[in-house]
């Protein structure tokens, strides 16, 4: 008798949508765990980074296609665990970070992940599995939009709008490791923080209207969506860039020579080489401001969804 014919699967926990809708459709599950195909590596996940892209999928399915049952979580930092037919990069063991598949399923809310290696950098030592986990998706974003989409300059001036939040401190500290001068739009109470990312002028937008008190900026990043976009076309110089990250612009301005864009970030070994340099020499530290376990990641989705939170949130797996 065959011994490996009746061995049951590998299992792994994960959480998964149960429908769409809110967090309360998140649970706990137990599902097969993958195994890496050619070129691709298998990750032990030991955190998992929260983004509103996964609450808006989980509320509406968003891209699709999903697995059954779907399970959601684009930003991983691991370890890995075995390596497909073809891989060089990296050995079992190595500790990697990464936004494998997006904006396709990737599964990232499990205790397994496997991806192609190349969606995937190895972690920067100064950084904790947490804080790896908070990186990729956000920073790659950032990064996308600032320097690929808008080409930013030394000496050109940036506004961030929603600065303090996931993509938007991080896009300040990429900003200005890269020479520029930054303004940015948060809460009061969050201004402090602000200064101590490299922010130099901060704007409360709760009592100043940001297209009345800036002029003359070459790179807008909005990271809030609504009207800010078409609002922030004023306070660009003739040819400056307007980056919209939520959704599509919907009224461009190009007789002043502006360009706009809408970034939809994707996974880029080239770019997390980027962000791990930049981590290395000091410039760029993810901001953690929650932490709660796999299971948890119901309460953890309705915390980003009510706006509060300051930088990222992190599930430990």
């Amino acid at each position: 008798m065959n011994d490996t014919a009746t061995e049951a699967p590998a299992t792994m926990r994960a959480i998964a949508a149960t429908a769409w809708g809110g967090p309360e459709v998140l649970a706990e599950t137990r599902v097969a765990r993958p195994e890496p195909g050619p070129t691709e590596i298998l990750v032990r996940v030991h955190a998992a980074g929260i983004n509103p892209a996964d609450w808006k999928i989980r509320a509406t399915g968003g891209f699709g296609p999903w697995g059954e049952p779907p399970i959601l979580g684009f930003d991983v930092s691991g370890v890995v665990e075995a390596v497909g037919l073809g891989v060089t990069l990296y050995a079992p063991g190595d500790e990697v970070f990464g936004m494998p598949q997006f904006p396709q399923q990737a599964g990232g809310y499990a205790e397994y992940v496997a991806a192609p290696a190349r969606h995937f950098a190895r972690k920067p030592a100064g950084l904790s599995h947490v804080e790896a986990a908070a990186l990729p998706l956000a920073g790659l974003t950032a990064w996308q939009a600032l320097v690929e989409t808008a080409g930013l300059r030394a000496g050109q001036r940036v506004l961030v709008h929603a600065a303090a939040g996931g993509v938007g401190h991080l896009a300040v500290q990429i900003a200005k490791a890269r020479g520029a001068h930054v303004i940015g739009t948060a809460s009061a109470a969050k201004h402090d923080f602000l200064r101590s990312l490299g922010v130099d002028e901060p704007i409360d937008y709760t009592t100043t209207d940001f297209a009345t008190a800036v002029r003359d900026v070459d790179i807008v990043l909005d990271c809030y969506g609504g009207d800010y976009g078409t609002r922030s076309l004023p306070v660009l110089r003739d040819g400056g860039s307007l980056v919209t990250l939520p959704s599509p612009l919907d009224a461009p301005a190009p007789e002043r020579g502006i360009r706009t864009g809408f970034t939809l970030v994707e996974p880029d070994y080239a770019g997390l080489l980027a962000l791990a340099e930049l981590v290395e020499a000091g410039r760029l530290r993810p901001e953690v401001d929650t932490v709660l376990p796999l299971a948890e990641a119901a309460k953890a989705h309705a915390l980003g969804e009510s706006g509060r939170t300051r930088g990222k949130l992190v599930l430990t797996v």
